[in-house]
């Protein structure tokens, strides 16, 4: 949009006491952008039969809860229709879920996020079946804090490919209070005191140091890396994926957290910040003085509360869930198979990762928690009969049975795993000696389920490999 103005006689002879000039006939410009998201909807909404009802109810005075802006779209109170069209429910669904600035939410939380700027029948059942085959995480409830990043809970999210800068794991950082994430791009041999450093370059400068760390990875990492940040706080501080980790710390803090009825920003800040998703603000408000310290008390209490609240209820939700899992006969299901016991990893014997073959068609119940699977002639070995915790659901009808791929299942559903190959060697240091150890790679498992072993027993079990590595 371009304006022109021109300047009064009276304000020119001021202008010219002052010694100040001024140009004549200026053009001042302005640019106001515009999602091409919206331009699409209202595009489809002039070929939407419902829609085209609503606008001539509209013009007649019989939609009150509906609207037509200046442009022509059509609004249901403050959320935008969406018309019934695939592509654009498609369109919408995916940059809510698959984006760098969505990250996947969950089926509650993209609901949640969605419903603030978009309406259409049965959205909440489309949201949820687009959802549907996402893992959900359960939380445990641990005692509310008292304040903001006074306790904070880290996880890493390992086995992710290396980058050009060298990182392969993703720190995560969460006040447990408000629940505001920082992602922190870090190696796996990164040492407690080079986590330390990260730390007060990325969290303390922002938030302080913490009273209390939550951390699953065993009490002698929690215990070493306060160790570590306390020595570091004493002393001088030295000042691909990675490139979206902005985008998931951004997503993460700015979508619908079901324990606070709220996103984590708006908890922080009073109000979402804008994504091309929502692009129009829905309005701010300017507190000063001693109000600004009582809203965020209130708004601290309420988040207490819906905390309180939620963890309630996913008490509840547990106590009533706690069931066993039920099929239908003619349904498809998955097989869990594991490696044979005796395998190496993280330094632990135990198993690999279980996996899952199949999918097997039901043929009959037995009993009240077993099922008897139609197994191909090359798994005529095994029982065909299973519990409901060796089975998991196939959602959807398959074509065809996926390939077994070579698995040699015997009839406890275990399978002989293999190495195949030396990914990459490194040296254990330890008070009295130096220990060699490789990471390696299973025959029926991909590098990031690769496991690390000594490489005297590799010498001793599999010669034949390192001949191959060299």
């Amino acid at each position: 949009m371009a304006v022109a103005f021109q300047m009064p006689l009276k304000l020119c002879a001021e202008f010219e006491s002052l010694n100040l000039g001024f140009v004549h006939h200026t053009i001042v410009a302005t640019f106001e952008a515009e999602p091409t998201l919206e331009q699409e909807i209202r595009k489809h909404q002039e070929t939407d039969e419902k829609i085209q009802e609503i606008q001539e109810q509209i013009k007649v005075g019989k939609a009150p809860h509906f609207r037509e802006d200046e442009q022509g779209t059509v609004w249901y109170k403050n959320w935008i229709c969406v018309p019934d069209v695939d592509s654009i429910k498609k369109l919408i669904l995916s940059e809510a879920h698959d984006t760098a600035y969505s990250i996947y939410p969950g089926s509650t939380k993209m609901y949640h996020d969605l419903k603030e700027r978009f309406w259409w029948y049965g959205m909440k059942r489309v949201v949820a079946e687009y959802v549907i085959v996402c893992d959900t995480c359960l939380l445990q409830a641990l005692k509310i804090p008292e304040w903001k990043w006074e306790e904070i809970s880290m996880d890493f999210i390992v086995g992710l490919p290396r980058t050009q800068k060298g990182y392969n794991s993703i720190w995560v950082v969460v006040d447990r209070l408000t629940k505001i994430a920082h992602f922190i791009p870090v190696n796996t041999t990164y040492s407690g005191a080079r986590l330390a450093e990260l730390y007060i370059s990325r969290i303390v400068c922002l938030h302080g140091v913490p009273k209390r760390i939550i951390s699953d990875r065993g009490s002698q990492f929690t215990s070493l890396f306060w160790e570590q940040l306390h020595d570091s706080l004493d002393s001088k501080l030295r000042t691909s994926w990675d490139k979206s980790l902005p985008y998931a710390e951004f997503s993460y803090n700015n979508s619908y957290q079901a324990s606070l009825k709220k996103s984590t920003f708006e908890a922080l800040y009073g109000r979402r910040c804008r994504t091309p998703l929502f692009w129009n603000q829905t309005g701010e408000k300017q507190v000063f003085g001693p109000d600004l310290i009582k809203d965020a008390e209130q708004q601290i209490k309420m988040v207490r509360e819906n905390l309180r609240v939620a963890q309630s209820r996913q008490k509840s939700y547990a106590d009533v869930r706690r069931r066993d899992l039920t099929f239908k006969v003619d349904d498809f299901v998955y097989l869990k198979v594991s490696p044979m016991r005796g395998i190496r990893r993280f330094n632990m014997k135990g198993k690999l990762v279980p996996r899952y073959i199949g999918p097997f068609k039901i043929v009959e119940r037995k009993g009240e928690v077993a099922y008897k699977l139609e197994l191909p002639s090359n798994l005529s070995g095994i029982h065909d009969v299973f519990h409901v915790s060796q089975i998991k659901k196939c959602l959807r009808v398959p074509e065809e049975q996926a390939p077994l791929e070579g698995l040699d299942v015997q009839e406890d559903l275990t399978y002989t795993e293999h190495l195949v190959k030396i990914l990459e060697t490194s040296e254990k240091v330890t008070r009295n000696r130096r220990v060699k150890m490789c990471r390696v790679q299973w025959k029926h498992h991909t590098e990031d389920e690769a496991t690390w072993k000594r490489e005297e027993e590799l010498r001793a079990t599999y010669p034949g490999l390192f001949a191959s590595h060299l």
